[in-house]
């Protein structure tokens, strides 16, 4: 069996030239970088848009599941049945490709290219990133260095500095150590560069004068009194926008079988909000008849924020929605043991069902119309796959058996036209799920009982104090982003299936003035991830004629 970097090789990509005359670019819109991808430079069409489908997914497992396979073979079997399609996805973060969970542009037959180039330094969007929150750092640090015009309270800096990659050892440090000229020692941290509020500031902004205007407003420090600082009052949102000016454009890419795609912008979905770039998605709509895109992790994370902040602050209206799941996953879910997930076990799998039960039931609270794509493994048995299917339809929905990963465009047939009777019927009634006026506190409450069905919000000493001052500074009206473990709907990652009557921890609450919403971290979720004991990274290295091997 092939790998997915073999298969990647193999493939036969077009011109990028090629790529944007099938998705309505023209010529003098397109900044190569190399022959297979390239930025573009153009506002959104005037005229009708496109539906738009959101792809998410169960509570992730080790078993794994494929929905950023299932995106793009959703889109590719789109396109095979005559429509416009075009997919929207997140850039890979090199944390997590030289961790546990390798790259991020699909697998099988259903796979955005080049794979290499995606997965590693692509077009530089995240070394941008990454520069500009750290240019805001120095520039902060400076200030305080030569007087402290600004009256900053070095204790009560907030801003963390970001390193695209898992590294713990970073999470916090002390700086400023080795003498007055190396400016005033005080506790530091941070954040991998998608967990930073810069990050979500580029997937969030609509241009480059709303993409400097939100840089202003990011608050890095307070006075004593408590008063903001701002980038704009340390003058660093001019610079910051400079960095960002080339990676605020959407990036253009192919799937294996010629179908165009955005790889925009890469917030995680657990401690982040976890969707590609706006600018990207809007984009898409006025170019193709249907926009595929992917929210990370589970629908209670990344599906919830696509909805309740993606669309609220661009004004998006999804047409249906797509919960991504197998049997192995849900038998996880029902207590197997990983080893024992190529048997029939119809036991765990109806213990497993509540937690695609519960998604489905989230997606539809949104107003939207929700089909199961359900990844065939070729240990699945045929009762357990009946078993899947009679309970999608019990819930009043369909489970489509897709098989994309091995057959490419062919093996999402069936799920493309589900997805196009969808739209066709028109079902949607979208709607977030709390209105702008509801206080922080009670919209945190609002997505723990209605998503993750917890029984209760417990806040630690100080969070509720922090919310009523964010309140009255003018921030009430924000969304809430609410960072947790990926894999249960509570904030114990142990608690699998469909728990309810938990207790969501809420144990710090951080203001993205400038991203516009308020993070609420919970349970023991890290802004910066770990490696495993066993990194991805040990199996990568170049061959004798320098080529990648072991990325996957």
């Amino acid at each position: 069996m092939q790998s997915d970097l073999e298969i990647a090789r193999a493939a036969r990509l077009r011109p990028i030239e090629e790529i944007a005359a099938r998705a309505g670019i023209p010529p003098e819109a397109l900044e190569p970088y190399g022959r297979f991808k390239a930025k573009v430079a153009m506002a959104p069409k005037q005229g009708p848009r496109g539906a738009l489908v959101l792809v998410t997914g169960i509570n992730p497992t080790p078993a794994g599941e494929g929905k950023t396979t299932t995106t793009i073979g959703l889109g590719d079997a789109l396109a095979a049945l005559g429509r416009r399609a075009l997919i929207c996805l997140r850039e890979p973060s090199l944390g997590p490709c030289f961790g546990v969970k390798g790259g991020a542009t699909g697998g099988g037959r259903a796979q955005v290219v080049p794979m290499e180039d995606i997965n590693l330094h692509f077009t530089g969007d995240f070394h941008a990133v990454t520069a500009a929150n750290n240019l805001l750092a120095a520039m902060l640090d400076n200030h305080l260095h030569w007087g402290n015009a600004l009256a900053v309270d070095p204790r009560r800096i907030s801003w963390r500095r970001a390193l695209d990659m898992n590294d713990r050892a970073l999470r916090e440090a002390v700086i400023g150590l080795g003498g007055a000229g190396n400016g005033v020692p005080r506790q530091e941290g941070f954040d991998i560069t998608v967990a930073s509020e810069v990050m979500a500031i580029l997937c969030l902004a609509s241009d480059l004068a709303d993409l400097q205007e939100r840089l202003a407003r990011i608050i890095p420090a307070r006075r004593r009194d408590g008063s903001a600082v701002t980038a704009r009052d340390l003058k660093a949102d001019g610079a910051m926008a400079v960095l960002l000016r080339d990676a605020l454009k959407p990036n253009l890419v192919q799937t294996l079988e010629g179908t165009p795609a955005f790889v925009h912008g890469g917030p995680f979905a657990n401690i982040a909000h976890g969707c590609n770039s706006l600018v990207a998605t809007r984009l898409a709509l006025s170019l193709a008849e249907v926009v595929v895109t992917e929210a990370g992790f589970g629908a209670d994370l990344g599906g919830e924020k696509f909805c309740d902040i993606k669309c609220r602050i661009g004004g998006l209206a999804p047409a249906a929605a797509v919960v991504v799941a197998t049997v192995r996953a849900l038998k996880m879910h029902g207590g197997a043991a990983k080893a024992e997930l190529g048997r029939e076990d119809l036991a765990a799998l109806r213990r497993g069902l509540p937690n695609l039960q519960r998604h489905v039931e989230n997606m539809g609270r949104f107003g939207l119309p929700v089909v199961v794509a359900l990844n065939r493994f070729t240990g699945d048995s045929e009762g357990e796959l009946a078993l899947v299917r009679e309970a999608a339809a019990s819930w009043g929905t369909e489970a489509v058996l897709c098989t994309h990963w091995a057959e490419g465009a062919a093996g999402a047939i069936p799920l493309a036209e589900r997805v196009l009777a969808l739209i066709a019927a028109g079902g949607a009634r979208f709607a977030p799920l709390y209105p702008d006026a509801l206080p922080l506190a009670a919209k945190l409450r609002a997505i723990a009982t209605g998503i993750y069905r917890a029984a209760e919000v417990s806040f630690a000493p100080g969070v509720e104090r922090r919310l009523a001052q964010m309140e009255a500074e003018g921030f009430g009206r924000l969304p809430v982003c609410i960072a947790k473990t990926q894999y249960s709907f509570s904030a114990d990652p142990s608690l699998l299936g469909a728990p309810e009557g938990h207790v969501l921890p809420v144990r710090e609450v951080r203001l993205s003035a400038g991203a516009g919403f308020v993070v609420a971290i919970c349970g023991d979720v890290m802004t910066m991830p770990g490696l495993p004991r066993v990194p991805a990274a040990e199996a990568i290295r170049l061959d004798a004629e320098g080529r990648i091997e072991g990325l996957f």
